[in-house]
């Protein structure tokens, strides 16, 4: 944990005179007052020394504080720290301004009271902050050894989806941000700081618990906006903040919505927001459907019955087969469906993170009734979730549902012990009962029940939210069986005959499907509907979306109605005639693109060649589809279809100076 301290004088006491000096006199560089930097090292306290209101990240001194040292107030505003003989005087000015202070304090000693507190509690011990009390610490420690590895930011910001919608829900509400405070919470790299940043926040606080709080502020310091974001290391329940904030960011959305009770944190931080403050997401839908899917059901069943054996080896394994089926059906489904497999419409369960506490999150429990539109088994219970951004000039909202592009949090699905037999017009009830535990996760108790012949038959199931099963293959999901209303064989034939006319000579007239006077013009290729024309490098959409151009030289055959997305990657493992390596190269004209993302395809494949003066200053991004990438890198399909007109700034804000270097902290 790191809290800065800004206008502060440290004096030091000659052991000659006994009188008090100042360290750093007027006439130095770094005049009579400094900011101080206090970080708790768990064997000492650091004070460390800096210019004031400077993004020098150099030190001018450090001041340690042991458990031994001795420690007093020191005059109204001052406080004396005594070690090895040696005493250092820190005079706070008091100067804060009231927007300034934290919201708990009423006088202008509220620097003074807030160090004397860190001092006090580091010597004699500190209650238990509200997120020790909750997680256990050896969960807390892997959680936070995590999240400080680059691969996995790395991870997250490929998600395309999530990383472009955040981008877009703050940059298309700029009124929101402009010249205000901003909090980001759980900041990781700090990809929504620099945003925040972009939209003309003054002020941005990324506060992150992890060692990936050190990368932050080498990335903030790199792109030259040390004056505008300010990295705090710490965790958001025990750090403490210089002022208010006017909006609070976050990505605190985990599988299920609710899982790593981050959601907590988030609503831990209102404690800094200012009054009529936002937060952006600002509601988190979770959504439950009941879903048919018996090749799942078996497969779990499948893996239980390796236990079954009653002569592996000479080893008698049945006994064991009971305990295997229960632990495999503990384990929620981490993968993604085709939606036609759900029975029936999804019950939405809404949290309004502006009017939620964090305790309601504790124990979550949630009626459920649906009503069957189609007569199947139903094996157990899918999840997923939508979040708003409710700004003051457009709502944006970032999706995780089956219909939409896949993201790295993919959905969820919970079987239930036995298969449950509905018929269409048939309701479905029960509950669904989210229990927190100190992992950082939920304990998932689920119960349905449906009347049948007289009889109300139930099922139910306890699962583990921390140990799921991740079963996500790269390949699209495939239908519920008895989806095709007309024969897929004839189908298919007639599709290729139509995609593939016969060219024949009569009287030397080239004849094109018995017609003759067709004339094929070089410099317009039309591909499924969409007419590319590459003089001018602008394709038009024939069909719904005709009035929308698309800046592309050549725009591949994938997907019948869709366009190509800025930054689209592809599918894993998708099946295709080409490799994506000729696939490149007749998108291209030959050359091979020397830059790539996450192994896919560059963005920058997909920018026509336009004079620099015709450059739009603001480029819109359509829908687009998906195709194969690197699955090294892979999280979900992290190139997929973004919310319609992204805005993304041209140029950047805050972009990297040539030749600066990260200096880090002595």
């Amino acid at each position: 944990m790191a809290v800065l301290f800004d206008d502060v004088i440290v004096k030091e006491l000659s052991e000659e005179t006994l009188a008090l000096r100042d360290k750093f006199p007027p006439q130095t560089a770094a005049g009579s007052v400094v900011r101080i930097q206090v970080i708790d090292e768990s064997d000492n306290l650091l004070v460390r020394c800096k210019p004031n209101h400077s993004s020098d990240t150099n030190s001018l001194c450090d001041i340690e504080i042991f458990k031994d040292s001795e420690t007093a107030a020191f005059g109204a505003h001052g406080f004396a720290i005594t070690d090895n003989g040696k005493t250092i005087v820190l005079v706070f000015s008091g100067r804060q301004s009231q927007r300034q202070r934290p919201p708990t304090s009423t006088t202008g000693d509220a620097d003074l009271q807030t160090f004397a507190k860190l001092v006090s509690d580091f010597k004699f011990g500190r209650k238990e902050s509200v997120f020790s009390e909750r997680t256990d610490e050896s969960s807390a420690s892997q959680y936070f050894q995590f999240y400080g590895y680059l691969s996995q930011q790395q991870n997250m910001m490929q998600d395309f989806i999530r990383t472009s919608t955040y981008q877009r829900a703050i940059l298309a509400n700029i009124d929101d941000f402009k010249d205000k405070v901003v909090l980001d919470v759980g900041a990781g790299s700090g990809i929504l700081s620099f945003f925040a940043a972009q939209a003309g926040a003054r002020k941005v606080y990324a506060v992150e618990a992890s060692s990936m709080a050190k990368h932050a502020e080498c990335l903030v310091y790199n792109n030259k906006l040390s004056d505008r974001i300010q990295v705090i290391a710490g965790k958001i329940e025990e750090i403490t903040l210089p002022e208010s904030v006017d909006i609070i960011i976050s990505e605190p959305m985990g599988y299920m919505l609710f899982n790593e009770r981050m959601l907590e944190t988030y609503l831990h931080a209102k404690k800094w927001l200012a009054p009529n403050g936002k937060m952006f997401p600002s509601r988190g839908d979770l959504h439950i459907a009941p879903f048919s899917d018996s090749q799942l059901y078996v497969e779990q069943l499948t893996k239980a019955n390796f236990w079954f054996q009653q002569n592996f080896h000479g080893v008698d394994l049945s006994s064991l087969r009971s305990a295997a089926l229960k632990e495999y059906f503990y384990q929620p489904v981490v993968d993604t469906f085709d939606v036609r497999i759900c029975t029936a419409k999804s019950y939405r369960y809404t949290v309004d993170f502006t009017k939620a506490n964090e305790k309601d999150l504790h124990r979550i429990e949630i009626p459920v009734s649906f009503v069957m539109h189609q007569t199947d088994e139903v094996h157990g219970l899918a999840f997923w979730f939508d979040v708003a951004f409710f700004g003051s000039q457009q709502t944006v909202w970032l999706s995780t549902s089956p219909t939409q592009p896949l993201t790295h949090w993919y959905q969820v699905r919970c079987l239930v012990d036995t298969p449950l037999f509905v018929q269409r017009g048939q309701t479905l009830t029960g509950r669904v009962v989210l229990s927190s535990n100190k992992r950082q996760s939920y304990n998932v108790d689920i119960e349905l029940s449906v009347e049948n012949f007289g009889r109300i038959d139930r099922v139910s199931n306890s699962l583990d939210l921390k140990n799921p099963y991740f079963r996500y293959t790269g390949q699209p999901p495939q239908p519920p069986p008895g989806c095709n209303e007309q024969s897929p064989s004839e189908q298919y034939w007639q599709t290729l005959d139509a995609t593939q006319p016969a060219n024949n000579v009569m009287n030397g007239m080239v004849v094109m499907n018995g017609n003759t006077g067709q004339q094929m013009n070089p410099s317009v290729i039309e591909i499924n509907n969409m007419q590319i024309q590459p003089n001018n490098g602008y394709g038009t959409h024939h069909q719904q979306n005709s009035h929308h151009m698309i800046t592309a030289n050549v725009m591949p055959a994938l997907h019948q109605n869709q366009m190509i997305n800025l930054g689209s990657l592809p599918s894993p493992n998708a099946t295709s005639r080409t490799s994506p390596h000729t696939r490149i190269q007749q998108m291209t004209g030959g050359q091979v693109p020397t830059s790539s993302i996450g192994g896919g395809i560059s963005p920058s494949l997909f920018t026509a060649n336009t004079p620099q003066q015709q450059q739009p200053q603001v480029t819109s991004v359509l829908n687009s589809a998906n195709f194969p990438v690197n699955n090294s890198l892979m999280i979900g399909d992290y190139a997929v279809t973004p919310p319609q007109n992204l805005l993304l700034p041209t140029p950047p804000v805050g972009a990297p100076a040539q030749g600066v270097v990260y200096k880090p902290h002595h």
